[in-house]
C-alpha cells in the first residue's frame, strides 16, 4: 500500500518529503538513518492504522516524543511515531491516591508544574526535564539527580494503555498471583505474552541464573536488556506481597514491545522547601571519588559531579559563565551534595555535618555553601553538562558509547580506577560528569567517528568497557538506555540463556517485529549506521560569512548534537526557539534547521549545496533571535546560519521585490522624510495601507511604521553648534542607526539630551546604516560593504576611554557580531567590539564607577514593566536595562519573562508569517502587557519589540531611555 494512502486514513499528519526525513534520521546520538516517513498520531485510531499498515507493508515503527535519546531509540528506518504534539495531554490526577494520569508527549517539568497545587510532584528528573517527555522516560527508564531520594521511572509507573502487535488495546497493571494465572488463559495476544512471561521464569534453576547474572539489586539505575530480574520481585515469582505488574517490563523496554498511549504514575509529596548545596572542590578525580560513599552516609538529595572537561567548557557559553561564579580555582572535579529539610535551623544543622565530614576527610580544597539561586545556577550548570560537550571545536567529540555505566556505591572508586587506566591505554583523556551518588558517572571518550580509526576506537573501548562493567556486576545502561549502541552487548552482560528469555518475551509481545526492531535483541551492530561516513571527503564550502570559528558551515551545523534545549516551552524561560514554540513542530525546532542543514550540505550533489527548497522551507519560519547561539549549550548560531542560507539560495534563486523592500527600507525610509505628512498619511490611510500591503505581501492586520517628522541626522547638526562641552566625566561616539534616524528620531533625541545633561560629551561622525535589514534579508555582499565601511570609519576614533554607544540593540549588536564575520579588518572590527555598547550598557558602567547616581532623578513613584529585545538577551543580559530603570530611587520595575516578541524585524510583517508572529507574542508578552494596568509603564528597547506590543496590546511602549530621560531633575 503506498503511504499517501495510509496518510488519507489518519486523522493525523504523515509526511515522507526529505525534508522531514532527514530531520527525523538522527536523535541525540551518535547514529543516522533515513526513516520511510514520520506519523504525527492524533489518536489511538491512528495508532492502530499505523500498526496495520506495519503489518501488511512489513515495514516498522519507532515510538518518539522529544527525540532525545542518546543511544540511539529513535532511528530506524521505519516509520517514526511522533506523539509529542497531540498526545500531550494530563488527563486525571488523584490527590488522595497520590497518582497521575497521563498521555506519553507530556512534558515532565510540564507535568510538575501542574502538580504544584496539589503539593505533589513526579521524582525522576533528568536534565532534559524541561523538553523530555514521560513517554520517552518511561520507554528509557529515565532517573536523573533525584535518583537516590526518590527513584527511577520504572518504580513510578503503575499502569499503562498500550495497543499491541495486532491492534488490541491492553491496559497492564497491578495484578495478584490469581488474576495473572487468569491472564494466562485468555486466547489472546494478551494471554500469550502472559503464558510466556510465566513459562519463561517459573523455574527456579531460570530464577537463580538471572539474578546470578544481572546487575546487583542494589544497584538501582539498570536498564541492561528487558527487566525480567524486576519481574522476579513480585508474588507471583516469590514468596513477597508485591503485586505482579507487566509495567516493570515495560519501563525500560523502549517501545521495543507495545506502543504506549497513556500512562499513570505515582508521584511523591514535594520535597522540603529548605536547601543547601555543599560544592566540594578537589585537585583530583580519584579525591573526588573516594568522598563519595562517605558523603552519601548524610542522606542527600542529589550528588552530582562535575569534571574539569565540563566546567571548562561552561566557560565559552554566555548563559553558563553566569552559572560558575561560585567556582573557586581551577578544580579537576567537584561534587555538588545537597541536603534539604523544612527549617533553616534543621538543614542548616545537615549542611554543617556533611560539612564537617568533607573537611576531616582532607580530600577537598574548597566546599562553598550555595542557596536558593545559587544552587539553581549550580544545577543549571551541570544540566547543561551534555550540551556543552559539543562545544569542541573540529571532529573530535565526547562520544556517547561508554557514558551510561552503573556501579554498586562501595565499586564506584576501584571501578573508576580501572576504567581510568583503561582509558590510558587508549591515551584517551575520558570525561567524568553527572551522578556520583548514584554509582553512575557519564564518562566519556573523546573520538573523530568521521575517521575508520575513530570507529575502531568506539568499538574498542566499549567492548573493554563492558568487560569491566560484568566484572564489578554492574548495569552497562543505567538510564539512557541500550538503544543500538549497547544492545549488542546485552547477551555478553546477562548470559545467553538469559539472553533467549528475553528474545522470548520481544516474539510473545511483537511476533511480527514491527515495533523499533534491532533494538535490545537481534541488534544492529553499534558501530554501523553512524551520522558520518568513516573517512569520506570533506564537502568544501565557500561561505561569505567568516565561520573559521567552528572550521567551516558545516562544522558549525554539526555542533548540534540533538539535545533539544530548543524544544522547551515557554514557562520554562529563555527565548530558544520561537517558532517551535508556536507551532510545536520539530520541524520548527532549531535543532531541525542545524540537522536539515548539515544533511543537505553533507549529501547534496548540487554544485550550489544551499540550492534546496527543503532548506528554505526549515529555516522560513526562523526568526533570527539569536537566542540559539547562546541558550543552546552547544552554541550553534543558527542566525548566522540563516544569513548565509539566504544569501547561498538567492544567488541561485534571485531576490524577490518584497525582499529588495525590506531589505533597502533605510533608502526608502531617507526618501519617505523627505515628505513625512504625504508619507504617513500614505501608511496609514486605510485604503491606500491595503493597497500597499496587498501589493507587498504585507499582513493586512499590521500597522505600518510612521515616519517622524524630525530627522536625527538634522537634530544632530544643531545638537553639535548648540551643546559644546570642555568639562565632561566622557567623551562618547554616538551610532545613528536606522531605525532611529528616520523612525523613532524622539528616543535618539532623548538619548543625546539625557547624555548631554548627565555632563557627557557626545561625538558624532558621519557612517553608515548598521547593515541589520541586509543581513536579515541574506543580502550578505551589501551588509559586507556596510561593515567595511563602519570598522574603517570607527576604527581610529573606537577605544576603551571613548566608547561606540547605540539605542536600538538589533543594529549595535552587529559591530560586536556579523561584523567579525563580515569584516576584511578582522583586528579592527574586534577592537571596536570589545568598546561598542547598547546605552543601557553603558550607562550601567557609569553608575557602577559612580559617574551616575540616583539623586539625579525624581523621587516620583512609578511601576515599570520591562520587554529586552531577543538581540540583547542573547549577547548581553537585561539586567542593564533593569538597572536604568532603577535608578529614579522610587522606581519599581520587573522584567516581563518573555521570550521573543514575535515581530523580529520584517518577519512580523509577512503575512505569511503574522499568525505565527502574534501567536509568539501572545505566549507571554502580551497576556502580561495587558495584565498591566494603565498606570503601570510599559517599557521595550527594540523598535521591532515596541511595534508587536502596540499592534497586539494597543498599549504604547516607551524606550528606557525615554523613561529615565523624562525622570531627570
Amino acid at each position: 500500500m503506498p503511504l499517501n494512502s495510509l496518510q488519507s486514513k489518519l486523522s493525523g499528519e504523515l509526511y515522507f518529503d526529505d525534508l522531514i526525513k532527514s530531520i527525523y534520521a538522527t536523535d541525540a546520538s551518535v547514529y543516522r538513518m533515513l526513516p520511510l516517513a514520520v506519523a504525527y498520531p492524533k489518536n489511538i485510531e491512528d495508532v492502530k492504522q499505523l500498526i496495520q499498515y506495519s503489518k501488511e507493508n512489513k515495514v516498522s515503527l519507532i515510538p518518539r516524543t522529544a527525540g532525545t535519546s542518546l543511544a540511539g531509540q529513535c532511528v530506524g528506518k521505519g516509520i517514526i511515531v511522533d506523539v509529542s504534539k497531540y498526545f500531550t495531554k494530563i488527563l486525571r490526577v488523584n490527590e488522595k491516591s497520590k497518582t497521575i494520569t497521563v498521555q506519553p508527549g507530556v512534558v515532565r517539568d510540564e507535568l510538575n508544574n501542574y502538580l504544584k497545587p496539589f503539593e505533589l510532584f513526579f521524582g525522576p528528573n533528568t536534565s532534559t526535564s524541561n523538553r523530555c517527555m514521560i513517554g520517552g522516560m518511561v520507554g528509557n527508564n529515565s532517573s536523573g539527580t533525584t535518583s537516590i531520594q526518590y527513584g527511577v521511572t520504572r518504580d513510578k509507573v503503575l499502569e499503562m494503555h498500550t495497543v499491541l502487535s495486532d491492534g488490541s488495546e491492553v491496559v497492564f497493571g497491578e495484578l495478584t498471583t490469581e488474576e495473572f494465572l487468569d491472564k494466562t488463559k485468555l486466547k489472546t495476544l494478551e494471554g500469550k505474552i502472559y503464558k510466556t512471561i510465566h513459562e519463561e521464569l517459573k523455574s527456579e534453576s531460570i530464577q537463580n541464573q538471572i539474578i546470578k547474572n544481572f546487575p546487583k539489586p542494589e544497584i538501582h539505575r539498570r536498564n541492561t536488556g528487558y527487566a525480567i530480574d524486576e519481574l522476579l520481585k513480585s508474588q507471583v515469582f516469590s514468596n513477597s506481597d508485591e503485586k505482579f505488574n507487566m509495567c516493570k517490563l515495560l519501563a525500560g523496554s523502549e517501545g521495543t514491545l507495545a506502543f504506549t498511549t497513556q500512562i499513570t504514575l505515582k508521584l511523591d509529596e514535594l520535597p522540603p522547601k529548605k536547601s543547601i548545596m555543599v560544592a566540594a572542590h578537589f585537585d583530583s578525580i580519584e579525591n573526588c571519588l573516594n568522598s563519595v560513599e562517605s558523603v552519601m552516609k548524610h542522606d542527600l538529595y542529589t550528588c552530582e559531579m562535575m569534571d574539569k572537561t565540563i566546567l571548562d567548557c561552561t566557560k565559552h557559553n554566555k548563559t553558563q559563565e553566569e552559572n560558575r561564579q561560585f567556582i573557586e580555582g581551577d578544580p579537576k572535579a567537584i561534587l555538588m551534595c545537597e541536603v534539604k529539610a523544612e527549617t533553616s535551623k534543621e538543614v542548616e544543622l545537615l549542611a554543617n555535618n556533611l560539612l564537617s565530614n568533607i573537611k576531616e576527610s582532607g580530600l577537598s580544597y574548597a566546599y562553598p555553601i550555595l542557596k536558593g539561586e545559587e544552587i539553581h545556577k549550580a544545577n543549571n550548570l551541570r544540566s547543561a553538562g551534555l550540551g556543552l560537550l559539543g562545544n569542541i571545536i573540529g571532529d573530535k567529540k565526547s562520544a556517547a558509547c561508554i557514558e551510561d555505566t552503573a556501579v554498586a556505591l562501595p565499586d564506584l572508586a576501584n571501578y573508576i580506577a580501572e576504567f581510568s587506566a583503561l582509558m590510558k591505554s587508549y591515551n584517551q583523556e575520558a570525561i567524568y560528569y553527572a551522578h556520583a551518588g548514584a554509582g553512575e558517572l557519564h564518562l566519556r571518550p573523546v573520538l573523530n567517528l568521521k575517521t575508520s580509526g575513530g570507529v575502531k576506537l568506539l568499538r574498542s573501548i566499549t567492548t573493554d568497557v563492558a568487560h569491566l562493567v560484568k566484572k564489578y556486576r554492574g548495569s552497562m545502561s543505567g538510564e539512557h538506555g541500550d538503544g543500538i549502541v549497547r544492545s549488542e552487548f546485552i547477551e555478553m552482560m546477562i548470559g545467553e540463556e538469559n539472553y533467549q528469555i528475553l528474545k522470548q518475551i520481544k516474539t510473545a509481545f511483537d511476533p511480527e517485529n514491527i515495533f523499533n526492531p534491532e533494538k535490545i535483541v537481534n541488534p544492529l551492530p553499534m558501530d554501523k549506521n553512524l551520522r558520518y561516513v568513516a573517512n569520506r571527503i570533506e564537502p568544501e564550502i565557500e561561505t561569505l560569512l567568516d565561520f573559521s570559528k567552528s572550521l567551516g558551515i558545516l562544522r558549525e551545523a554539526e555542533k548540534c548534537n540533538g539535545s533539544g534545549d530548543c524544544r522547551k516551552l515557554p514557562e520554562f524561560g529563555g527565548t530558544m526557539c520561537p517558532s517551535y514554540r508556536a507551532t510545536r513542530n520539530e520541524k520548527d525546532t532549531t535543532r531541525a534547521r542545524a540537522n536539515a542543514l548539515r544533511e543537505f550540505l553533507t549529501n547534496s550533489n548540487k554544485a550550489n549545496k544551499f540550492n534546496h527548497k527543503e532548506l528554505n522551507e526549515v529555516f522560513d519560519l526562523c526568526l533570527s533571535c539569536k537566542a540559539c547561539a547562546s541558550e543552546c549549550p552547544s552554541s550553534v548560531d543558527v542566525a548566522s546560519l540563516k544569513a548565509e542560507f539566504q544569501y547561498q539560495y538567492q544567488k541561485a534563486n534571485g531576490v524577490s521585490l518584497r525582499t529588495k523592500l525590506f531589505a533597502y527600507n533605510n533608502t526608502l525610509n531617507r526618501f519617505g522624510s523627505k515628505f513625512p505628512q504625504f508619507t504617513n498619511f500614505i501608511f496609514s490611510n486605510r485604503f491606500t495601507s491595503s493597497i500597499l500591503k496587498k501589493s507587498f505581501g504585507i499582513a493586512a492586520g499590521r500597522s505600518l511604521p510612521l515616519i517622524s517628522n524630525r530627522n536625527l541626522l538634522l537634530f544632530i547638526k544643531n545638537y553639535q553648534e548648540t551643546y559644546r562641552r570642555e568639562n565632561y566625566i566622557k567623551k562618547v561616539y554616538f551610532f545613528v542607526d536606522e531605525f532611529t534616524n528616520f523612525l523613532d528620531t524622539k528616543i535618539g533625541i532623548d538619548s543625546l539630551e539625557l547624555l548631554n545633561n548627565l555632563n557627557y560629551f557626545v561625538d558624532f561622525v558621519d557612517h553608515v546604516e548598521s547593515g541589520r535589514a541586509f543581513l536579515s534579508k541574506g543580502l550578505l555582499e551589501q551588509a559586507k560593504d556596510v561593515a567595511n565601511k563602519n570598522v574603517s570609519i570607527f576604527k581610529d576614533k573606537i577605544s576603551k576611554d571613548t566608547p561606540l554607544i547605540g539605542i536600538e540593540p538589533s543594529a549595535i549588536y552587529t559591530f560586536k557580531d556579523e561584523y567579525l564575520k563580515l569584516a576584511d579588518d578582522k583586528t579592527s572590527a574586534k577592537a571596536i567590539a570589545n568598546n561598542t555598547f547598547l546605552i543601557e550598557e553603558f550607562i550601567q558602567q557609569e553608575m557602577e564607577l559612580g559617574n551616575i547616581k540616583p539623586e539625579q532623578f525624581t523621587l516620583e513613584s512609578k511601576t515599570i514593566k520591562f520587554h529586552g529585545h531577543c538581540h540583547q538577551k542573547a549577547m548581553s543580559n537585561q539586567l542593564s536595562s533593569f538597572a536604568v530603570l532603577n535608578l529614579p530611587k522610587n522606581y519599581k520595575v520587573t522584567i516581563i519573562p518573555s521570550g521573543c516578541c514575535g515581530m523580529a524585524g520584517s518577519f512580523g510583517y509577512e503575512k505569511e508569517h503574522y499568525e505565527v508572529s502574534m501567536q509568539i507574542g501572545e505566549q507571554t508578552l502580551f497576556p502580561a502587557v495587558r495584565k498591566a494596568s494603565e498606570e503601570v509603564l510599559i517599557s521595550a528597547n527594540g523598535t521591532s519589540c515596541r511595534h508587536q506590543i502596540k499592534d497586539g496590546t494597543q498599549r504604547e511602549a516607551k524606550h528606557p531611555i525615554t523613561i529615565l530621560k523624562e525622570a531627570l531633575i
